[in-house]
């Protein structure tokens, strides 16, 4: 590095950083290495660290606890595509005009509503967190589920160097090798697809040792299908259950995933890069379990209500945690209200690259959260998912304001209004007893939705009551039918 260089450097990451930091980054040896592991459908219970008495999850819980544990952490959707995107560009999916799991489900012809069309792909126009590391000498790598479109938007067309198995499909038929072709992965017939990408992520942070590297980890687990090692199964069949955790396939994939994540972590000790790494460990969005439904769950996210293609917390709230040895305080935990919008500015400023305000970022660095420093200055968090959902979830949008939290029901224009801090599991519906904050939080989200030029459904001239909730009941089919 010359002297205008290290002096451009430095004084980036000062500004970003502060001298404290600065100094770290130098003791280190250069820029710190950022490994992202972001899991597929993983509930905000499914930890140990997170209450889960059923999972195992040692290895997981030992690099939480090496770092700032979040309560309260968001995707900014309740299914996989749109949170995907709001990592990579640090903007709330509405403004993307990419609000559902590509390419989406199939429109019910007989629904209250018409949903809108949405960005298959994430556009080439946006600026990846690659993309913006990447003149800042880093080595960048997706290794795993990419779902954010297909050819000529793939990870190397975004800023990756390098693709492992990311296409354009939100899961893999199997777990176990042969592959889907398009994974591009020779592998022995029988070979674990959670270890393979373990593999490859840590080939590539040994190959990139000597530079700074972003590791985008993205595992296609723990999303359907339920397929793990069978030695694994038995092991947890033969425990007891504990409420709806108790699936032994499913909890065996955990497992497997949570050896995966000890075997990266001691590369990073046994290269001695543990001290200049930052790791973010996230999920896309929350369990499968179907509210309004009679399907049996795959998980319990309990005491949290519903799961993935929610609104409810179920369906949004995240186990999330962040590791930056000297920087975050081992054992801590952050009650504040994050977002996955957040990642993008977050890591940009680790990296010391100046934001650029031309692109209309959403998210807001939480750098004064994990350095203990000062608070966030953010009013609200928003949520716009204009679809009906797989798991029974319809069209609606939210708003986390404080403690409280607003749900829109586009269909009927029902709303619903909780505190959180008293009643976590959104039972208490307070829309009646506090019109103020009902209006409040409702003129906040449709402010919002118009600042972002939100996509909204329209009326469906074909909609039939009689027919539109179809094994649906409670809430959901109201939406669905009528008041």
């Amino acid at each position: 590095m010359n002297r205008r260089q290290f002096f451009r450097y430095a004084g980036a990451s000062a500004l970003a950083l502060g001298g404290s930091d600065l100094l770290l980054r130098s003791q280190a040896g250069g820029k710190l290495n950022v490994v992202f592991i972001l899991i597929d459908d993983m509930g905000w219970r499914d930890l140990t660290c997170y209450g889960s008495r059923f999972y195992e999850t040692p290895n997981i819980d030992t690099l939480a606890s090496q770092g700032m544990r979040f309560t309260n952490a968001y995707a900014a959707c309740p299914v996989c595509s749109p949170t995907r995107a709001s990592i990579m560009t640090g903007k709330y999916p509405a403004r993307l005009h990419l609000t559902d799991w590509i390419p989406g489900r199939k429109q019910w012809p007989t629904a209250r509503l018409l949903t809108p069309k949405f960005n298959q792909q994430l556009p080439l126009e946006e600026i990846t967190i690659a993309e913006a590391l990447k003149p800042e000498g880093y080595a960048t790598a997706s290794i795993g589920k990419w779902h954010l479109g297909g050819d000529h938007f793939l990870p190397q067309d975004q800023g990756f160097d390098l693709n492992v198995a990311g296409t354009q499909a939100g899961s893999t038929r199997s777990y176990f090798a042969p592959y889907p072709a398009t994974m591009k992965l020779d592998a022995p017939a029988g070979e674990y697809l959670t270890d393979r990408l373990t593999d490859e992520a840590i080939k590539f942070v040994t190959a990139n040792q000597k530079r700074p590297f972003f590791l985008y980890l993205p595992h296609y687990t723990v999303h359907e299908p339920l397929q793990a090692k069978q030695p694994i199964i038995e092991r947890y069949r033969a425990k007891k259950p504990v409420d709806a955790q108790k699936d032994p396939t499913y909890a065996a994939m955990i497992d497997s995933l949570d050896q995966g994540v000890g075997r990266l972590m001691k590369t990073l000790d046994d290269l001695k890069l543990t001290g200049k790494t930052v790791v973010f460990f996230m999920s896309d969005n929350g369990g499968l379990v179907y509210e309004g439904r009679s399907k049996e769950p795959v998980t319990s996210n309990a005491p949290l209500r519903a799961g993935k293609g929610h609104l409810y917390e179920g369906g949004i709230r995240e186990p999330m945690f962040v590791r930056w040895p000297g920087v975050i305080a081992p054992g801590s935990v952050c009650d504040v209200p994050v977002s996955s919008v957040d990642f993008y500015p977050t890591i940009l400023e680790m990296a010391g690259v100046r934001k650029n305000p031309a692109r209309n970022v959403d998210g807001v660095s939480i750098m004064p959260l994990l350095r203990q420093s000062g608070s966030l200055k953010r009013d609200a968090l928003y949520w716009h998912y204009p679809h009906y959902s797989n798991q029974g979830g319809v069209p609606g949008g939210a708003v986390r304001k404080g403690d409280y939290k607003l749900i829109e029901f586009y269909g009927t224009g029902r709303v619903e209004l909780y505190n959180l801090k008293s009643d976590i599991g959104e039972r208490n519906d307070l829309a009646k007893a506090e019109p103020q904050k009902t209006a409040e939080l409702s003129r906040m989200l449709h402010d919002w939705r118009k600042s972002v030029d939100a996509a909204m459904p329209v009326p469906n001239p074909n909609y039939d009551p009689a027919k539109a909730g179809q094994g649906l009941t409670g809430a959901d089919a109201q939406d669905l039918q009528g008041d």
